[in-house]
């Protein structure tokens, strides 16, 4: 007579079902642990980020510049997540060298901020607005992107230590989210500035804002100095 089949042949059926969704949940956890930390970490004001409105502001090499500002970071996370932290903390005088650049930047670009501030007269008329070379503009966010001794300390050291936590296997789906929440972030930066353009049609609005961005470079730089 034959024997009826064992029972651990339907669970193992079973748990073969579900793991899929399990992996599932898994993937998405991870996509999202690493979206919302980048995310936190872009919305900081800094001088990226301000330079970022301005250029939003004024319509010029949007796509551009976000782009280079998102495949920045994506280079970072993965260095960080991938495991280079360890060797920034291992030769803390390359830290040293960015800082001193660093400082040095943020103290040159906050004085123009307090020279365009001071002198006013500026106003948003995009359709009068000349184009500006491309270049310069690149050249300028990827200093104010890879002279920020912040950059390291927050995308490589600190997001890269969680996404170590990571299991291996669920990695590329956290740096996934990570680069996803960067590209969010500055795309919509650039983009929704335009939002802002009818306040920025008054002088004064840029004088505030001018002055405003030279206190925030102050600030940070004043922060590596004594940090």
């Amino acid at each position: 007579m034959a024997c009826p089949p064992e029972s651990h042949d339907f669970v193992s059926v079973g748990g073969n079902a579900s793991s899929p969704k399990k992996r599932g949940l898994d993937f998405m956890s991870s996509f999202l642990t690493g979206f919302l930390m980048s995310s936190s970490l872009a919305v900081a004001i800094g001088p990226q980020n301000a330079f970022l409105l301005r250029q939003g502001l004024i319509r010029q090499h949007l796509f551009i510049i976000a782009a280079f500002c998102t495949l920045s970071d994506a280079l970072l996370m993965v260095l960080g997540i991938f495991g280079f932290g360890g060797v920034i903390e291992r030769f803390p005088i390359g830290m040293f060298v960015v800082r001193v650049l660093g400082v040095g930047f943020l103290l040159w670009y906050g004085a123009l901020c307090a020279i365009r501030a001071y002198r006013g007269g500026n106003s948003l008329q995009v359709d009068s607005i000349s184009p500006s070379p491309l270049a310069p503009a690149v050249a300028t966010v990827a200093a104010l992107t890879f002279l920020n001794p912040h950059v390291y300390l927050d995308t490589v050291l600190l997001l890269g230590t969680v996404g170590q936590q990571q299991p291996e296997s669920l990695r590329g789906w956290f740096l996934l989210g990570s680069v996803a929440g960067s590209a969010v972030w500055f795309f919509g930066l650039v983009y929704g500035a335009r939002l802002l353009v009818p306040f920025f049609r008054k002088p004064v609005a840029w004088q505030v804002l001018d002055g405003m961005v030279c206190v925030t470079m102050v600030v940070i730089a004043v922060g590596l100095l004594v940090g």
